[in-house]
């Protein structure tokens, strides 16, 4: 067994998966000790110091087509990685279709006044718990670092961060309680984590370019091409940033085809 499938069956001690239990923790304790209107109000207005666009491409890292943009160069660089942010994120994507409506919690904007806190674009009501955009951001920064070399892992701290920035962007632009983003994070890591463990089980054989894996991966950036050029995804915000991604996937596939024509011996 090769060292990537050792830490494909072990990718972390046992206290690491218990880590998303602190985030679940602060979840309750904020919820049931009436504090989750002050927290929400307190991030939304000091956050305003800075610009929406920040917040709006912040937010962009946990919508689903955004991130695959965002990390669509490791198909070249590192398929296993982009396999496993992609199998997290559709975790951690069943998960919230089911919680989402059992709980049906409300929105800041069902609960407040729209006066009485900030808001960008127009207000939503339900389905609060957990965040989306903070589960996705959460879950794929989780899969690439749990898929990844653990000699390597000390280097990658900085996705958790990016990630939490997108969490605290939901309540920046007013559509998520801080209990909704402290659960979609603690539900996105864990999400990662099992993500990382199902791509550690693909062969190394199979990430090939020439593989049919990849291949298909190739095609759904095409698709993600054309999502960017033709939606807003989350903001109007976010056009120029939706731009950049397409070029971005463009030369990405423009190296992948490259990479399919046999070497010369």
């Amino acid at each position: 067994m090769t060292e990537r499938h050792k830490s494909a069956v072990a990718i972390a001690s046992l206290w690491v998966w218990c880590i998303p239990l602190i985030p679940l923790g602060l979840t309750i304790a904020i919820y049931f000790g009436d504090l989750q209107t002050p927290t929400f109000l307190f991030v939304n207005r000091y956050t305003q110091m800075l610009p929406d666009t920040l917040w709006a491409w912040l937010t962009f890292l946990g919508n689903g087509w955004g991130i695959f943009a965002i990390c669509f160069p490791l198909l070249v660089l590192s398929p296993r990685l982009l396999i496993a942010g992609l199998f997290a994120s559709s975790l951690g994507g069943i998960v919230s279709l089911i919680i989402k409506p059992l709980l049906e919690m409300p929105r800041p904007a069902s609960i407040l006044a729209l006066e009485d806190f900030y808001i960008v674009g127009g207000p939503l009501l339900h389905r609060a718990m957990p965040s989306g955009h903070t589960l996705t951001a959460f879950a794929v920064a989780s899969g690439i670092y749990f898929a990844s070399d653990k000699n390597k892992r000390s280097s990658l701290w900085w996705v958790f961060v990016l990630a939490g920035f997108a969490g605290l962007s939901r309540s920046a632009l007013g559509a998520h309680w801080l209990t909704d983003v402290f659960a979609g994070s603690a539900i996105g890591i864990w999400s990662g984590m099992l993500g990382a463990l199902l791509a550690g089980l693909i062969p190394e054989a199979q990430l090939s370019p020439t593989k049919t894996g990849p291949r298909l991966l190739a095609l759904a950036g095409l698709g993600g091409i054309y999502v960017m050029l033709t939606q807003t995804l989350d903001s109007e915000l976010n056009q120029s940033l939706q731009y950049a991604c397409a070029a971005l996937i463009s030369i990405t596939l423009a190296l992948f085809i490259k990479a399919q024509k046999p070497k010369a011996i």
